[in-house]
């Protein structure tokens, strides 16, 4: 049964943009691991500064894995160091994080839907 990750990230208006690029310098790492199915940060539109980090897995060892892995240390290790070397702390902007909060939610999928193929 696949399962769902979220991770919420609650981020400040002048570091949407910083949070953004970041998460585009670290794409392709997570592609590639196994039982990995699907990616996506969604920005705040309006009435919330929460961006969400959601990724749907195979299964729970499969996201474990993942977190264990090294490309996943590289990805976190290589935002801080670009960050460093703009003066911005541990990677994170003005001496702190890009997210001035996180919490990871979790699901399984139980249902879902996609668009019918055209008959062709």
């Amino acid at each position: 049964m696949s399962v769902v990750k979220i991770n919420v990230l609650t981020v400040s208006e002048e570091m949407r943009t910083e949070l953004e690029r970041r998460f585009g310098g670290r794409a392709g790492l997570v592609e590639s691991a196994d039982g990995f199915e699907h990616f996506e940060l969604l920005r705040p539109v309006e009435g919330t500064d929460r961006y969400l980090v959601y990724t749907k897995w195979r299964d729970e060892q499969s996201f474990q894995k993942w977190t264990e892995s090294q490309d996943f240390r590289r990805g976190h290790a290589e935002a801080a160091k670009d960050a460093a070397q703009q003066g911005r702390g541990h990677g994170h902007g003005h001496g702190g994080p890009a997210a001035m909060g996180a919490e990871l939610w979790s699901f399984e999928v139980i249902q879902s839907a996609a668009p019918k193929p055209a008959d062709g």
